[in-house]
């Protein structure tokens, strides 16, 4: 779903700029210039090989790393403008699925503790049962539904697994916008499909989504429109068939001519 009323714009990245200094000591932009819109219920795939920026730049749309240049607007709030207290209230309405599940998950808490946890955090009005309700719901659509599993801590987790757990974790709050930096890259592909249909759901009712992908068929059907970055800069941007049928930047040609082709009919 492509929305293009203003007062349903849910992210705005404005000219933005995230720099580094490399091991030799030179400066280096991870992200150069970059401007993004997502409106509510939009979902776009960010693609690119590793270094490109995309990790950065979600980084940066939550405040992780600090700006070079440029603005960010989250939920109609210029980000840059807000005091730590203010600018974490307004994180808890988004979820944030980081490349690496092995840091992301609390490693004393059980699965369902841990999905939990974010409800207790933000003081959800949630009763316990209620919280404990949701929980279990969300990781039986993500496929977890052994109470084993349920009971089990992170540490006797696979990758696989502990890619659903955090999923659920950063769904648990039902937030406006999700960010998703490789969340299906530890997943078969039946399972990898099955979280795009749990995202699908959430975007149908007004969820946007960021996904993150170095796969650009993966991000064909992940999101409705796709943005390609290279060298930290977006070199390519659209709705998502017509950038994978006819794409005009030669990078994203490069792109899809290292994979299989499909029909985008």
């Amino acid at each position: 779903m492509i929305n293009t009323a203003e007062n349903d714009l849910i992210l705005k990245i404005d000219k933005v700029t995230v720099s580094f200094t490399s091991k030799k000591g030179l400066p280096h932009k991870a992200v150069n210039d970059v401007s993004l819109q997502l409106h509510r219920g939009d979902s776009i795939a960010v693609v690119g090989e590793s270094g490109s920026g995309k990790t950065t730049l979600m980084r940066a749309v939550m405040g992780l790393v600090p700006r070079e240049s440029g603005a960010i607007f989250l939920l109609g709030t210029d980000t840059g403008k807000l005091p730590a207290e203010n600018f974490n209230r307004l994180r808890r309405m988004c979820g944030y699925i980081p490349q690496d599940p092995y840091g992301a998950i609390p490693p004393g808490l059980t699965v369902m503790e841990s999905v939990i946890e974010p409800a207790i955090i933000a003081a959800s009005p949630l009763t316990k049962s209620e919280r404990a309700e949701r929980a279990a719901g969300l990781l039986a659509e993500l496929g977890l539904k052994d109470e084993r599993i349920l009971a089990s801590r992170a540490v006797g987790l696979s990758g696989g697994q502990r890619q659903r757990v955090e999923i659920a974790r950063a769904l648990m709050l039902s937030p406006k916008l999700l960010l998703c930096d490789e969340p299906t890259s530890m997943q078969d592909v039946s399972t990898r499909g099955e979280i795009i249909e749990v995202l699908e759901r959430r975007t149908k009712l007004g969820m946007s989504l960021i996904f993150v992908t170095h796969d650009l068929l993966l991000a064909g059907r992940a999101a409705a429109k796709i943005a390609v970055m290279k060298d930290g800069m977006v070199c390519e941007e659209g709705v998502a068939a017509e950038v994978l049928s006819h794409p005009q930047n030669p990078y994203t040609c490069s792109l899809l001519d290292a994979v299989p082709k499909l029909s985008w009919d």
